[in-house]
């Protein structure tokens, strides 16, 4: 395999920290939509859409309406200065598909690993009040809100390692670094013939 593929399948992971002040712009956010666009598609319906958002005053209007890191208790999410230059709204088209399917995962890692090639990381939000941000950006009911990609260049630091007596919760040292666990790769392969 090569290794700058596996680098970059490594560094496409969650971030949640962003030098906000460094900007995204909707070209750039433009690019990594095209990338999910081109993604494959369960019987090749197509249902996803996206919005983007670069400008400030709506970038606002967004991080109001979600919720971050689940298993950071005492974190609220990055504070100003630190927070999410660009978003992309994940859409489903309910005319096109009824219920979700295997799309969005599949657009989200194509979109991850463009950002990642572009030196941008993001976090994938499912914990959005959808009703509220429909509402604050005009959505039409023909659409449902399935994630919120938030993006920016990285001001933290993020460092994989083994799971430690089955905990897979992530968590933050003391000097803010990021630690992931995960499962070694002879735990998730069951069988090889």
């Amino acid at each position: 395999m090569d290794e700058q593929f596996k680098n970059l399948v490594t560094g496409a992971r969650s971030f949640r920290r962003f030098e906000e002040e460094k900007e995204i712009t909707v070209e750039q956010l433009k690019e990594l939509a095209d990338l999910g666009r081109l993604s494959p598609s369960g019987a090749n319906l197509q249902p996803l859409k996206y919005i983007l958002v670069s400008k400030e005053e709506v970038r606002e209007k967004v991080f109001s309406c979600l919720g971050w890191a689940g298993y950071l208790k005492d974190w609220d999410g990055p504070v100003k200065g630190e927070r999410p230059a660009g978003y992309i709204i994940l859409l489903r088209d309910k005319g096109i598909a009824a219920k979700l399917g295997i799309d969005e995962g599949i657009a989200v890692q194509s979109i991850f690993l463009g950002a990642a090639a572009m030196g941008i990381k993001g976090c994938f939000i499912g914990n959005i009040k959808k009703a509220e941000l429909a509402e604050k950006l005009g959505i039409e009911e023909g659409y449902e809100i399935e994630l919120v990609i938030a993006l920016g260049y990285p001001k933290e630091e993020v460092i994989i390692e083994e799971i430690k007596e089955g905990d897979v919760k992530y968590w933050r040292d003391e000097k803010g670094v990021h630690h992931v666990p995960k499962r070694s790769l002879q735990e998730v392969v069951v069988k090889a013939f």
